[in-house]
């Protein structure tokens, strides 16, 4: 068994991230295969025990405390370094360190291990406060929410089991504003959400739509980009020296006044539901903003943008482009969290093209770029005349040939097999 192992350890540690996944995966679903009804029921029943536990760790700063030790520790000293009750913090650790996330390495001794240092890392605590303090209630009120409902579609965002749990109208986003704690949690969360995967500009020719810029004309704005992560990070590959012409980050003002300071970008306060004030842009860039919407205000939101696009521009909307079939469990948690906190969706590849059409936009290609998240970059641009004439154009050529094909072939059958009376 343990050369088994090694073997899966040397073969996850040599190959690439879908190698990786893949290796996880098929040893996730080998151990559910092998599960007996008590094996299923002990571990779904208790699911709600290790992230509840887990941000209990944090606020006695256990993970920190064990991966700054180079030796293991005893439960004697933790308590002398959290000032919590013995046997209550004897409790928690060989909890801990029976679902993984610390290790066991004598009687009442423990040390780091690889999951302990990830819990160290803020964006990983913010994801564990964010969703088991503001998601997790949600969660709960999930199954009489929509029983209350017939099980209908959750499609407003001012009626979501989010509004019965925290005993408001206000829809999930501006509700945010307004629990400051939490709010720095979510931002913190979401800036580690991709942390350590490709990005977008791994995948997507953007050197390629620099080229033949008019002087004025701004290069990238980035609607709903928060303080400026991936406008940052776009001149890291496109430097103001080379291309000159304007990368602007827009958000809340609020937000705006947090951004990064950067000589290569601009910031501007902007909400993506009033007009667009930065006309003619080469790419107006939507990160992970389609999926907080349900359909009808997403089509508002793109088109306050196409109302500002001249011929050249294009409309990138990064996000998940979930798989009709065999869709990872990371991508449908995330579903189903947007479904229960703002009544919207990450939609599979049917959806977006739906979506888009209601905009008056067509998709001109996907480039994805992440393995279980699907993250996906939708290349858009507005429906013109001369599209549709051109999609017209294509459709009668597909069934002129169509056509001719198919008489021709019963012509040819009729002269080979001749009837005969």
């Amino acid at each position: 068994m343990d050369q088994i192992v090694a073997q899966i350890q040397s073969l996850a540690r040599s190959g690439d991230e879908a190698t990786r996944k893949t290796i996880i995966d098929t040893l996730s679903n080998l151990s559910y295969s092998l599960e007996t009804p008590q094996d299923t029921m002990q571990r779904i029943s208790y699911l709600h025990l290790q992230p509840a536990l887990v941000r209990v760790g944090l606020d006695l700063k256990l993970f920190n405390i064990l991966s700054e030790s180079k030796e293991p520790l005893t439960t004697e000293q933790l308590v002398a370094k959290t000032n919590a009750a013995p046997i209550l913090l004897g409790r928690i650790l060989r909890y801990l360190a029976s679902v993984g996330t610390i290790r066991e390495t004598g009687i009442n001794t423990f040390t780091a291990n690889n999951i302990t240092h990830s819990l160290t890392i803020p964006g990983i605590q913010s994801a564990i406060y964010h969703n088991v303090d503001s998601i997790g209630p949600v969660m709960w009120a999930l199954p009489d929410f929509l029983q209350s409902t017939n099980y209908q579609d959750i499609t407003d965002p001012t009626k979501t089991p989010l509004q019965k749990v925290f005993n408001t109208d206000l829809p999930g986003f501006i509700l945010m504003q307004t629990m400051p704690e939490k709010l720095a949690h979510f931002l913190q969360f979401m800036e580690a959400h991709h942390m350590g995967l490709p990005t977008w500009l791994d995948v997507y020719p953007i050197h390629e739509k620099t080229a033949d810029l008019r002087p004025d004309q701004a290069l990238f704005v980035d609607a709903g980009g928060a303080i400026g992560h991936q406008c940052v990070m776009l001149r890291d590959r496109v430097p103001v020296q080379q291309v000159p012409n304007r990368v602007i980050c827009q958000d809340f003002p609020s937000v705006v006044a947090q951004g990064i300071p950067h000589d290569g970008v601009e910031m501007m306060g902007h909400d993506f539901f009033t007009k667009q004030p930065v006309e003619g842009a080469r790419i107006y860039y939507l990160r992970m903003i389609m999926h907080d919407y349900p359909d009808d205000k997403a089509v508002v939101i793109l088109q306050n943008i196409m109302a500002a696009m001249s011929p050249d521009s294009i409309i990138l909307v990064d996000d998940m482009v979930i798989p009709d079939g065999g869709a990872h469990w990371h991508a449908t948690q995330i579903d189903v969290s947007m479904m229960v906190s703002l009544a919207s969706m990450e939609r599979t590849k049917e959806q977006w093209y739906a979506l888009m059409e209601k905009a008056g936009l067509k998709i001109n290609r996907t480039y994805t770029y992440t393995e279980s998240l699907a993250d996906s970059i939708l290349e858009c641009v507005p429906v013109t005349e001369d599209i549709v004439r051109r999609d017209l154009a294509c459709n009668l050529m597909f069934f002129f040939f169509f056509f001719f094909f198919f008489f021709w072939t019963i012509g040819t059958n009729h002269v080979e097999n001749p009837v005969k009376h």
